[in-house]
């Protein structure tokens, strides 16, 4: 990768940006629209006042992000906390690696949480296949949002995966500025989270051949996040059984649309951010002349474990472990209240599916298994 690139095909938006994108924005139909619909019944007028009013991407995310994610905390859930003691040197720039629930709000939560601890928001992966307005590419490059290429061809993915790396350590190095990343490419539709290695190894691309000495620059750190409730867990539920129908099967944009819509306004319950120990801490303890497979191996399943070490778990998850057993292992996690409460909600979500060929009892299993992936994962890795 050539040093002197500017990565101006993926990279976050800068203070120069700002005012030509907010022009591009509030003139945007779809945008105005989308905004509205969030909004809470501010007019689109007022919104576009403030915006007009940003000249930084900080001001950006402070006058426009923030109040909006922040209302949508105290409509769409009953808590949400962040807990980042693991972290030694809370000021330095991180690369925090998550597993991954919802498109938009995964992220932006990370965010606001660090914003109210006196930190500085993360610049934020995200891929190219969730761009496909206009608006949208504008104002999440505006948001601290850099651009992950996928679909590319195997020798055009090498080179992306070498700009993009090369422009994580550019931003953690010299722009001493933290990045969100999750473990894996898209969302994991069961919540087994599972670390991919191909993540790992992007990440290494950029820091030179020493694989250990490259990732220790980027001072990682495993975050979880625990959502009580997906809203979306019907959905993806539905995707399973319709790639299981028809293995061609493929989503279409507007179901990412869909996704995103219900991710962000659907009952979330409480929310819980868990930063994990730091990955030098490991890295450090790996013996010297260790081989470039086993290295990426024992990196990935370390980072998975760490990221199942600390799972939240809630009564929903318990009742659904017991509810697949057809046991009450877990009996004295939860009240009968409880388990009706989840029953009743799992029924609602299951009534939402209206595709042909309904398999009901699929199904269930299906969003079963979402909630009762955290509780085993959590026992395992301990």
């Amino acid at each position: 990768m050539d040093a002197t690139t500017n990565f101006d095909d993926i990279r976050a938006f800068d203070n120069t940006e700002v005012k030509q994108t907010v022009d591009a924005l509030v003139a945007d139909e779809h945008f105005q629209r989308s905004v509205s619909a969030i909004s809470g019944g501010i007019p689109f007028a007022t919104i576009a006042a403030v915006m007009k009013s940003c000249d930084t991407v900080r001001q950006f995310q402070e006058r426009i992000c923030y109040p909006i994610v922040t209302n949508l905390i105290k409509r769409c859930t009953d808590e949400v906390a962040l807990d980042i003691t693991s972290i030694p040197n809370k000021d330095a720039a991180h690369i925090y690696i998550s597993n991954h629930r919802d498109i938009v709000l995964d992220s932006a939560l990370l965010s606001i949480k660090l914003l109210e601890q006196g930190l500085d928001t993360v610049e934020i992966a995200i891929g190219d296949n969730l761009l496909i307005y206009p608006w949208i590419r504008n104002f999440v490059r505006l948001n601290k949002a850099f651009i992950v290429k996928r679909g590319l061809a195997m020798r055009q993915q090498l080179n992306a995966s070498m700009e993009l790396s090369a422009y994580i350590h550019h931003t953690i190095k010299d722009k001493r500025q933290s990045i969100w990343i999750a473990q894996r490419e898209g969302r994991a539709k069961d919540a087994s989270d599972e670390t991919q290695e191909s993540v790992i190894k992007m990440l290494s691309l950029g820091g030179g051949h020493d694989i250990k000495a490259s990732l220790a620059r980027l001072d990682i750190v495993p975050l979880t996040i625990s959502y009580e409730f997906d809203p979306c867990d019907y959905l993806k539920a539905q995707e399973m059984q319709l790639k299981r129908d028809n293995p061609a099967y493929k989503k279409e944009a507007k179901d990412d649309i869909q996704n995103m819509s219900i991710g962000i306004s659907g009952q979330k319950g409480r929310i819980r951010y868990v930063t994990g120990t730091p990955l030098n801490t490991m890295l450090a303890q790996l013996p010297d002349g260790m081989g470039k497979p086993e290295m990426f191996k024992e990196i990935t399943e370390w980072m998975t474990r760490e990221i199942h070490r600390n799972y939240v778990i809630y009564p929903c998850n318990y009742v659904a472990c017991d509810m697949i057993e057809g046991s009450r292992r877990f009996a004295g996690q939860y009240t009968e209240s409880d388990r009706q409460k989840f029953e009743a909600y799992l029924q609602g979500q299951l009534d939402k599916i209206g595709i042909p060929d309904k398999d009901e009892a699929f199904l269930k299993h299906c969003i079963l298994n979402m909630y009762m992936h955290p509780v085993i994962n959590k026992l395992n890795a301990q």
